[in-house]
């Protein structure tokens, strides 16, 4: 178990959504969020207190975790003296990068020594099978994106929030490092081998009761050439009755890749549901949830409505205005 609460490390982050583990971390678990520790040159801010190592253990903190999710999951060099410091001041570490803590000789050394644990949330713990495509009882319920980041996590987690409230059953399957810190349990779908992922989804979103629904958080996106294989599994695995198709609009480009514009919705939307109808035929689109936030109150309220009057079904975005549009789609499948 990686103990609580944490120190969050935002490293060198360039901007804020380069941080999203710990945003993820303090938006949906701030209990365990004690502060932030910020190098030269960071760009991203949680609202957080300010730490030092010393201040963060004297306030409680007793894991420092990378809250940092660059490109290719690697740990910079720039952070290392901070990680053995951290380490020699007795927290432990938790990473969910695909370079693994313990993989680094200089870390593990100092772990040993100092009697501390390093954390790799980012490894599966279990044996998946191949997917077989047999059909499940229960109900899931996908986030599909135009992009990488957009908000597929936080809306699977806000319409999981939603149907709790109203007393309806549902659980939130997470498939990244974000989602797994925050509840404890998942799969870290883009660390397994090609061959299993589905599988992976499959075992992670098993029978169930006919009223309940999984929450399954999505990854990537179908037109994201770097990352479209981990959606492909979620769609196929994940076998969904339902689609919600996410986006953020004030985007100019594919997160890290500057040469590729964003899909629209209705392609986004036509694509991923003509793909989850070879597992599931009966699948639907939902309804669209849009990361609104970079724009102002008047400009989001104009696009969702936008949205709502050409595409014919409910638009919110879920963290700021609630899920309760997509959680009534849902009651009506």
């Amino acid at each position: 178990m990686i103990e609580t609460p944490y120190l969050l490390f935002l490293g060198d982050a360039p901007d804020a959504l380069a941080a999203k583990v710990a945003q993820g971390i303090r938006d949906w678990r701030p209990q365990n969020a004690v502060g932030q520790f910020r190098m030269e040159g960071c760009r991203a801010d949680m609202r957080l207190p300010d730490m030092t190592l010393e201040e963060a253990r004297a306030a409680g903190a007793k894991t420092l975790v990378i809250g940092v999710a660059n490109r290719g999951g690697v740990i910079s060099a720039a952070w290392k003296k901070v990680l053995v410091q951290a380490l020699e001041e007795g927290f432990d570490l938790a990473s969910g990068l695909h370079n693994l803590l313990r993989d680094e000789p200089d870390l593990v050394a100092v772990a040993k020594a100092t009697g501390r644990q390093l954390h790799d949330v980012r490894v599966p713990s279990v044996q998946y099978p191949i997917a077989n495509g047999v059909k499940r009882s229960g109900k899931r319920c996908l986030a599909v994106g135009t992009d990488c980041s957009v908000g597929k996590m936080y809306t699977a987690l806000c319409m999981d929030r939603e149907m709790k409230a109203r007393g309806l059953k549902s659980s939130f399957r997470a498939t990244g490092q974000t989602g797994i810190l925050i509840t404890g349990d998942g799969v870290p779908l883009d660390a397994v081998i090609a061959d299993f992922m589905a599988g992976s989804v499959e075992w992670l979103t098993p029978d169930n009761d006919a009223d309940h629904w999984d929450m399954i958080e999505g990854q990537g996106s179908l037109f994201h050439v770097s990352y479209s294989g981990v959606t492909m599994a979620l769609i196929h695995g994940g076998q969904p009755d339902a689609l919600v198709v996410c986006h953020e609009p004030t985007r100019e480009h594919m997160r890290g890749l500057p040469g590729y514009k964003l899909p629209s919705l209705e392609q986004v939307r036509d694509m991923a549901l003509e793909l989850a109808k070879v597992a599931n035929p009966a699948c639907q689109v939902i309804g669209y949830a849009i990361n609104t936030q970079h724009m102002s109150e008047d400009a989001a309220q104009a696009y969702l409505a936008d949205v709502e009057a050409r595409l014919g079904l409910p638009a919110t975005d879920p963290y700021r205005y609630g899920a309760d549009k997509l959680v009534d789609a849902l009651a009506a499948i």
